[in-house]
């Protein structure tokens, strides 16, 4: 499990520095250019449509419930299929989150948002792997639909206690830890999680417009209904279900942002005025006049806001354009050139640094937004403002986009590949419980919760490669310790993946 705790690492010792100044300035450059700086890597677009393809996959490798003929992933088998059955509810099929077996419902349901926002803006450049995106969209969006279906009384946001699965070390295939199911309701409010999950609904309702338009007007009118429960009956779902959540997924930044993010995905989808009013309204007093320099699974601030800059620059819908600011300010922090840039926040070797645990989910979200905004900007003609007359083109988003692309794919100092499976040398020991067990078809026995441990303790590689997963990944010192017991640095996420499969896609296609 991924744990997200706002704490930043102070700046590196700058005692080696100092050593080096003494030396001739031709050894000083080579230890610059050979302890520092990353290996030139050109990546080509079929590289990048490598990875792309590998980065949906592994999504199958992440799927509960009964998996269908067409699975690929073939290391992973049926798990889960009585989910809900004690609630006298069918909550069968979704994703495990991470490394472990429980069905958390506000990260599933970004990283469902994220897919098919992925898919609306770059599903053009997807090519070959555009039914399979949208398939992933959909594995997301079935579950939600059935943790809605009873909406607006309730909504079931997870299944399983979090802290009896973290005690064992076991393949979904065989668990038996108790299947605990979670619901918010009006007693008990979750904003937070509900309107994440009108978002996602929303978004998914796009995704299926052309191809299953009863499917979308379905997942459209549930994120209504969705949506008017997390707005009616306000609250952070963490304070409703305490240590069923909490440290696991506490939602930190409050549930204001997912209110105004789920508004404008609505407002997106339906087009029509109330949301558009909602947002006006309430927007003030739901973070639109906030800057946040972080997008995730938590805060929806700079998302909402490049979300919304688009109806401005590509629809001109004044009433945002106060948002395309916003996205400025946020987007041309993490521009070098820009006089907002912030250096702090890169580690030497040039990866966007956040936070110690689980840092690629900030890199993955950024990179995306870059792309994002570039396309809007593209589209309108325009330039990211960045103070003064500083004014940055849609080809310099790009530009940094792909350096935070490249980094992850092996472009660092430590020559790795931090999507498993790709490339030379990646990570071979993720904190996976699938991937680290021998398989059923492998191992038929049963393995036991505890008996688990002992491959967890291996120092062997996983015998699964879960390809396509994006680790954690290094540290503020570019360095990365490759330790299945390292969930900070070596455990994947879904939300790590979903937007990179966007902003893979957008390097594909590119010439």
């Amino acid at each position: 499990m991924l744990q997200t705790f706002y704490k930043h690492y102070s700046s590196m010792s700058n005692c080696a520095t100092k050593h080096t100044l003494k030396m001739p300035f031709l050894i000083l450059l080579f230890h610059f250019f050979i302890n520092i700086s990353p290996s030139i890597v050109a990546f080509t677009p079929q590289d990048y449509s490598e990875a792309l393809e590998k980065s949906i996959l592994f999504f199958e490798g992440q799927r509960s419930g009964r998996l269908p003929p067409t699975q690929r992933v073939n290391w992973r088998a049926d798990s889960g299929l009585s989910d809900g059955s004690g609630y006298h509810v069918d909550l069968v099929g979704g994703y495990y989150d991470a490394g472990d077996n429980v069905k958390f419902g506000l990260p599933m349901a970004f990283t469902t948002t994220l897919l098919a926002w992925s898919v609306i803006e770059f599903g053009s450049s997807m090519k070959s792997q555009t039914k399979n995106a949208m398939d992933a969209v959909r594995w997301g969006s079935d579950y939600l639909l059935k943790a809605s279906a009873a909406a607006p009384e309730f909504l079931y946001v997870q299944v399983g206690d979090p802290n009896n699965d973290h005690s064992c070390w076991e393949r979904p295939e065989d668990m038996d830890t108790a299947r605990n199911v979670y619901k918010v309701s009006p007693q008990n409010p979750g904003s937070d999680v509900a309107a994440e999950t009108a978002a996602a609904l929303a978004a998914a309702s796009i995704v299926f417009r052309d191809s299953d338009p009863s499917y979308s007007a379905k997942l459209l009118q549930t994120a209504k209904k969705v949506f008017d429960f997390a707005d009616r009956y306000r609250g952070a779902y963490s304070e409703s279900l305490s240590s069923a959540v909490c440290p696991f997924y506490c939602s930190y930044s409050g549930y204001q942002d997912e209110l105004l993010w789920g508004a404008s995905w609505l407002h997106r989808a339906s087009k029509e005025t109330s949301y558009l009013s909602y947002i006006e309204s309430n927007g003030h007093t739901l973070g639109a006049d906030e800057d946040d320099y972080s997008f995730s699974w938590d805060d929806k601030r700079a998302g909402t806001k490049v979300l919304l800059s688009q109806a401005f620059l590509e629809e001109s819908i004044e009433e945002f354009e106060a948002y395309k600011a916003h996205s400025d300010r946020y987007i041309c922090s993490l521009i070098p050139d820009s006089p907002s840039f912030q250096p702090q926040s890169f580690t030497r070797g040039g990866l966007y640094y956040k936070q110690s645990e689980s840092n690629l989910q900030y890199v993955t979200t950024a990179t995306f937004l870059l792309l994002t905004y570039s396309k809007y900007l593209t589209s309108h003609g325009g330039a990211a403002s960045c103070g003064g007359t500083a004014a940055v083109s849609s080809e310099k988003l790009a530009a940094e986009a792909r350096k935070q692309v490249d980094y992850i794919l092996g472009n660092n100092p430590e020559k790795m590949s931090y999507m498993v499976g790709f490339g030379q040398k990646y990570p071979q020991r993720v904190h996976h419980r699938g991937s680290s067990l021998p398989s059923v078809r492998a191992h038929a026995a049963r393995i036991g919760c505890h008996d688990g441990f002992d491959y967890y303790n291996s120092g062997s590689p996983n015998p699964n490669i879960l390809v396509g997963a994006i680790v954690g990944g290094p540290d503020n010192q570019d360095k990365f310790s490759d330790e299945r017991s390292n969930y900070q640095q070596s455990e994947p996420a879904t939300y790590i993946n979903a937007p990179f499969v966007g902003a893979l896609a957008f390097f594909a296609a590119s010439h």
